[in-house]
């Protein structure tokens, strides 16, 4: 869980928490100004790859789950997006739809990203 705003301010890694929302803003204004070209592929495999990491390792190591996409629904990421990311993700990996399908579980709190329910 986050800490304090004040005690993060000495936490080595404290500075994700300021740049997460800038860059998911800078990424908004990007893709609307079809700019995406000025970041190079590296970067944002870089990116992703961390974001990964960081979602397995909070979501296993804290025993619990959380929306790993920001907003609400599709406010931030359409389905298309997701989809073609995930694809060439699995493609990376070797991996395909079977892979995901062994994968794929049904979590306790299924309805939590449901209209009805929590968010």
């Amino acid at each position: 869980m986050f800490e304090p705003e004040g005690s993060r301010k000495n936490d080595l890694y404290g500075w994700i928490d300021e740049a997460a929302p800038k860059l998911l803003r800078a990424s908004r204004e990007l893709v609307d100004n079809n700019e995406a070209y000025r970041v190079s592929d590296e970067a944002v495999a870089q990116i992703l790859t961390a974001a990964i990491r960081l979602y397995v390792a909070k979501s296993d190591g804290e025993e619990r789950t959380f929306s790993p996409i920001a907003g609400q629904r599709d406010s931030e990421m359409t389905p298309t997006e997701l989809l073609s990311a995930v694809s060439e993700m699995l493609r990376a990996l070797h991996l395909g739809p079977m892979e995901l399908a062994l994968w794929y579980r049904r979590r306790p709190d299924e309805d939590t990203y449901s209209a009805g329910g929590r968010s």
